[in-house]
Formats: C-alpha cells, sequence, structure tokens
C-alpha cells in the first residue's frame, strides 16, 4: 500500500474558521492522529509556473480547543506533486475562481489524490448535479427569465428560489403564491446574478427538518437533521438551523442507493446529500459540511471512515 505521509489542505485559513463545526478542522485532526504531516495554504496561495503547480503553505499543528485551535510554522513554497493527498476544502461560491482552482489541481491528480476529484468538481455544482436524478427532486427549474418563474410560481403556489451556486443558505427565498415582493425580487436576482437561477417547489416537510446525509465513497455513513428557526425559512446551519439526532429512512437509503455508482464513478470519496422529506434537493461536492454533527449525536467518525477510503485509494 501507498503509505501517505504529507498532506495539503486548500481550505479558507483556519484561524477564520469555527472549529465546533467544521468539517475540515475534523478531517485535519484525524489526519494529524494518523501520522500525516499537515501543510495549510488558502487558494490565492496557489500558483503554476511552466506546468508545475506550487503553493505557499505553512506546516499545520490542530489542537481541539476553542481559542488556541492552530500552529502555523513558516510558509514555504511546495511542489504539490510531492504531496500523497491534497484536500479541496475551501468553500464556495462556486465562481470563476473556484473553477480555475479545479483546474490546476487537475495537473496533480491522481498521482496526487486530490480528493474530491476536481475535474469532477468542476463539472458537477450542485445543483445542477442532482438534475441527473429528477425523480428524486421537487419539481425545479433553471431560468433567469422572469416570466418562466413567474408561471412556475402559479403552477406550483410557493416556491423557493435561490441562485444557481449560493451556498451555506444565502440569498434563499420562499415566495408564496400571493407574495407582493416577487417582481422585485427578481429584479434583484437579475441584477446580483449573471447566471440563470433556480426555483423549487416549496416542501412543507423542511418544517420538520432538512436532512443532510453524508457519503463516503457513494455509501451513506451518517446524517443530522437541520431544522430551521421558527421564523426562517433556511435549514443551514450557518443560517440559524438547530442540528438534531437522526436515522435514515428506507426512503433515504434509497436515493443513496440510486445516487452511489455515480459518485464513485466520479470520485467523489466525501459527499453530503440534502433532504426533505421524500425528495433530495441538493448534492454536495465542493465542501461538505456536518461530520463534527454526526459525531456528536450518533458517535459515527467519519472523518475516520473518509481517510479510510482515502488510504483504499491511495493503495
Amino acid at each position: 500500500m501507498a503509505r501517505i505521509t504529507n498532506v495539503a489542505v486548500q481550505m479558507d485559513h483556519v484561524s477564520s474558521i469555527n472549529i465546533a463545526g467544521d468539517s475540515t478542522f475534523a478531517m485535519s485532526l484525524e489526519a494529524q492522529a494518523r501520522g500525516y504531516k499537515l501543510f495549510h495554504y488558502t487558494p490565492n496561495q496557489l500558483s503554476m509556473r511552466d506546468g508545475k503547480i506550487h503553493a505557499t503553505a505553512e506546516p499545520m499543528e490542530l489542537r481541539d480547543v476553542k481559542g488556541d485551535h492552530f500552529t502555523l510554522g513558516q510558509p514555504e513554497k511546495i511542489d504539490l506533486s510531492t504531496m500523497d493527498v491534497v484536500l479541496l476544502r475551501q468553500d464556495p461560491p462556486f465562481d470563476m475562481a473556484y473553477i480555475t482552482a479545479t483546474h490546476l489541481l487537475e495537473r496533480i491528480h491522481p498521482k496526487t489524490l486530490v480528493v474530491n476529484d476536481p475535474a469532477w468538481v468542476r463539472n458537477s455544482p450542485e445543483k445542477i448535479f442532482v438534475t441527473e436524478f429528477a425523480d428524486l427532486m421537487p419539481k425545479t427549474l433553471i431560468t433567469r427569465d422572469p416570466k418562466e418563474i413567474a408561471d412556475f410560481r402559479a403552477e406550483m403556489g410557493d416556491i423557493i428560489l435561490k441562485p444557481l451556486y449560493g451556498n451555506g443558505g444565502a440569498g434563499v427565498f420562499h415566495s408564496t403564491r400571493d407574495d407582493r415582493n416577487f417582481s422585485s425580487l427578481m429584479e434583484m436576482f437579475a441584477q446580483m446574478f449573471r447566471e440563470p437561477f433556480i426555483a423549487q417547489e416549496y416542501l412543507p416537510d423542511v418544517r420538520a427538518g432538512d436532512k443532510r446525509i453524508l457519503l463516503v465513497d457513494g455509501e451513506p455513513v451518517g446524517a443530522i437533521n437541520r431544522v430551521p428557526a421558527e421564523n426562517d425559512a433556511r435549514s443551514n446551519m450557518h443560517a440559524g438551523g438547530r442540528p438534531e439526532h437522526t436515522e435514515l429512512t428506507a426512503r433515504e437509503r434509497e436515493i443513496c442507493t440510486r445516487i452511489g455508482p455515480a459518485l464513485r464513478e466520479r470520485g467523489f470519496i466525501f459527499v453530503g446529500i440534502d433532504v426533505i422529506g421524500d425528495y433530495m434537493t441538493e448534492i454536495n461536492v465542493t465542501s461538505p459540511t456536518g461530520i463534527r454533527e454526526v459525531k456528536r449525536f450518533s458517535g459515527v467518525d467519519v472523518a475516520a471512515l473518509m481517510w479510510d477510503a482515502i488510504e483504499r485509494k491511495r493503495a
């Protein structure tokens, strides 16, 4: 088996994270516990010269101590092809900067294993990839034509409107059939976003929670339910959603069985899907979260399962 020694983590700066709920921190802690040497860098420290991919990175040591969770060493320019694994873990937005990073990291993958596969991350935007499984989704429209969206709302009644490449619940609106702000909302979206928008049938089951299911190498390994605040339509924990223990239903296992082969074909080692009631709304492949909450509520160590899968891939 090819032994893992050096792991580079491309992430938002470690000083900015909330360790209580940060999945990248959980992954990195587990890597450190296995004896891997960690290197930390942010996306703006990535570069390519003469076909070689480098990053100005700092050796990183972590501690599960709030307010004292990291130590960084002296910055050094490293050739990322000398790493065994690169974790692609900065948060979206999934914009041209993110896409450019995937093009650069694709140059070193799979000799250096990039998790998740950068080419497939680029080709699988989270709110578009999921449409390959249209029968598992609520009714969904992707367009920036305001008449199409108005007609869709007239047909559906209540809808959810959100940016196509957003994340963390930002810019998500619940628009009711008689919402007098609808035209203003469409004007605001048109000014803010060049790309199409996504409109989905509103699922009342969201009031009972939006379930985040974590999959490792295409298999479900844990889940949490995220219950929205009373005065908010969003269940994302960034937006005030409350995590709680949950178990997978037969329908949710059916969804995971359906999508598992597609995840494995694309080299997606770690994925988080969102399920409301009987319907899947997103397949998150860029920087899924939920590892620490799953361990806290169910005891399942998803980070350990992920590194087991990475070690198998490196074999």
